[in-house]
């Protein structure tokens, strides 16, 4: 019984360290120059803590990949204009982060679809290739997209419907936004049901 309690507090020191990491990396790059998107990554990795039950030992990667998801925007990691792929290097190349968080961060969402629109693929897919479709994977998309730009709970059509208008059906985000609307919305379907099927 204490060994069990003594690797529960290992476990539990090395989550909060690595969350703690990837919080301030993204507080330092974001918090400042923009707020509302740090506002959004808080409530992204809020919605991961919610997934504990679902995702067991890979909680703590989901919320450091939510927490970071978005840390490409920042204005000084500006490369492509691409923040998956810019966030994913800065990551990779200034942190050293482990390769399935980076990995996470460069294709949360269904990036490679906009990847695609923008001429990106060849280098995301290089440089990061796609992790295996599994529940980690669509826990990501779950959060992301069931969380409003000032870090507020919606639903995932919602979230959609508010990224084509902010930025316009024909523009590159929109086009790509409504390719990977079925991707999404089957992405949350899946992380929902899981979640139905948790004891309460």
């Amino acid at each position: 019984m204490r060994v069990a309690q003594a690797r529960l507090g290992i476990e539990q020191t090395v989550e909060k360290t690595t969350l703690a990491w990837a919080r301030q990396i993204a507080e330092k790059e974001l918090s400042t120059v923009l707020p509302r998107r740090w506002a959004h990554s808080q409530g992204v990795a809020s919605r991961a803590s919610e997934l504990r039950t679902v995702l067991a030992d890979e909680t703590e990667l989901l919320s450091a990949a939510a927490v970071l998801h978005d840390v490409g925007y920042a204005p000084r990691l500006v490369d492509t204009g691409f923040h998956p792929l810019d966030g994913a290097r800065f990551l990779r190349d200034e942190h050293g982060a482990g390769e399935r968080l980076v990995r996470l961060v460069a294709n949360h969402s269904f990036a490679l679809l906009e990847a695609e629109e923008r001429g990106l693929r060849g280098a995301l897919e290089n440089e990061f290739p796609l992790l295996e479709q599994s529940l980690l994977v669509d826990a990501l998309v779950y959060c992301d997209m069931t969380t409003a730009p000032d870090g507020h709970p919606t639903t995932a059509k919602e979230r959609v419907a508010e990224i084509e208008g902010r930025y316009g059906a024909d523009s590159i985000v929109g086009r790509f936004i409504l390719r990977a609307s079925p991707e999404i919305f089957a992405a949350v379907a899946r992380v929902e049901s899981e979640r139905m099927a948790q004891p309460r």
